[in-house]
């Protein structure tokens, strides 16, 4: 084999099994790497064949070119290589698909697992005995899939977390299940009134897990509202006849904002509707009443952390008057407003140096007070529905193991 390996001539061919015509053959038979540079292979007559040089980039038939002398032992060492080559790539072959359908599958941030649909008991609807209908789709029309809301009782054992609103635990309109209440069930505490209006707290330490409320530190944060980019242009102001509006039902003598208004009433023109003032305002002529106004008196009914309720987003804002405001401090409003969206009462000395500025303002520096209309639109979030859906969307991302064991103490701070 030596000799006819040493100066010999070898026609290009593939396989010795099979010939073909020209004295080629196809593919089966094993391979020998002469050298590197060039695939042998034997034929019928016992003749070692070259398909395609190596070194130059050639494969196929083609005419017998000179091959190089060789020792044998290069053949034999060849074909062992090359066997375990292939062998090698195969298993790269087969590591690299388990790792792609482990990175698919299995591997955080993968393709997830089917989502399962939470079930959120509310166990008193708020403010009413009549809960609205909640079909199976309530949830989707504000974005939250796979959460189903119900009010009824007898889901109390496997639902997934159970809301009960203050107000109808203060006025024992409704009580708490705790002999049935179903080991490791989240419970949550809703309420959307100012620590002022809120009682009997003391009495429900260690029950609640997760808060829902106006409180920017709540598990579910659910303001009144807040601002969103908006598209296309900003809608015109209305046209104004009016220079300030304040619609006020809880009218008392001891509250701030009664005595702020009876300071700043000598000097600034404001006219008053609500029941406190037996001129109400029907639900559909709030909007147009107070859009003719330069200025609404957004007067908390009392001052407290976060506490920026309606009376700011809807009265003020989306009627497309200026909020002059009094609650929390100005660096809270600035949290969710625009630092010139509004008038903060804390950033004059007296009602009557609030009252000069608000009635000095000429129609270019009013003007500004809207800029904010240009890229951003005011959302209203008023429905209870809504609020109750976002536990879905906190659900993941919830303390299982927490638990406010001094509930009172953590509203009021």
């Amino acid at each position: 084999m030596k000799d006819a390996l040493r100066g010999g001539r070898a026609q290009h061919c593939r396989d010795f099994r099979a010939p073909l015509p020209g004295g080629c053959c196809d593919l089966r038979a094993s391979s020998f790497l002469v050298d590197g540079f060039q695939e042998l292979y034997m034929n019928n007559s016992g003749e070692y064949l070259s398909c395609g040089v190596a070194q130059a980039g050639r494969t196929g038939c083609g005419e017998p070119q000179e091959t190089a002398s060789l020792p044998v032992s290069h053949v034999g060492r060849g074909s062992s290589q090359k066997l375990r080559a292939m062998g090698g790539l195969a298993g790269v072959a087969l590591l690299t698909v388990l790792w792609l359908l482990w990175l698919l599958w299995w591997a955080p941030g993968g393709v997830p697992a089917p989502q399962p649909t939470l079930t959120i008991l509310i166990w008193h609807w708020p403010f009413t005995n009549r809960a609205p209908e909640l079909p199976s789709n309530t949830c989707t029309r504000y974005g939250m899939a796979h959460c189903h809301l119900s009010t009824d009782r007898g889901l109390l054992a496997s639902a997934d977390a159970v809301v009960f609103h203050h107000r109808e635990l203060q006025t024992r309109q409704a009580r708490l299940p705790l002999a049935e209440r179903p080991d490791g069930q989240p419970w949550v505490w809703a309420s959307l009134e100012s620590p002022s209006h809120t009682h009997g707290l003391g009495h429900l330490g260690g029950v609640f897990n997760w808060v829902l409320s106006y409180r920017r530190d709540s598990d579910i944060f659910v303001p009144y509202g807040h601002l969103e980019p908006g598209e296309g242009p900003a809608p015109p102001l209305p046209a104004k006849n009016g220079v300030a509006a304040w619609v006020v039902s809880n009218f008392r003598a001891q509250q701030r904002r009664v005595q702020l208004y009876r300071q700043l009433a000598p000097h600034l023109q404001v006219d008053v509707f609500g029941r406190a003032n037996r001129r109400p305002l029907c639900a559909d002529c709030l909007l147009p009443t107070v859009a003719r106004y330069l200025f609404y008196l957004a007067f908390e009914n009392s001052q407290h952390r976060d506490y920026i309720t309606e009376k700011f987003w809807r009265n003020a804002l989306a009627a497309g008057a200026v909020p002059v405001v009094l609650g929390p401090p100005r660096a809270t409003y600035e949290a969710f407003a625009p630092p010139d969206a509004f008038v903060h009462v804390d950033d004059f000395g007296s009602a009557r140096e609030l009252a000069a500025f608000l009635a000095g303002m000429n129609e270019s520096q009013y003007r500004r007070y809207f800029a904010w209309r240009d890229r951003l639109r005011v959302r209203l979030v008023g429905d209870w529905r809504e609020r109750f859906c976002a536990i879905c969307a906190r659900y993941p991302h919830l303390p299982r193991n927490q638990v406010y064991e001094d509930l009172q103490g953590w509203f009021q701070a």
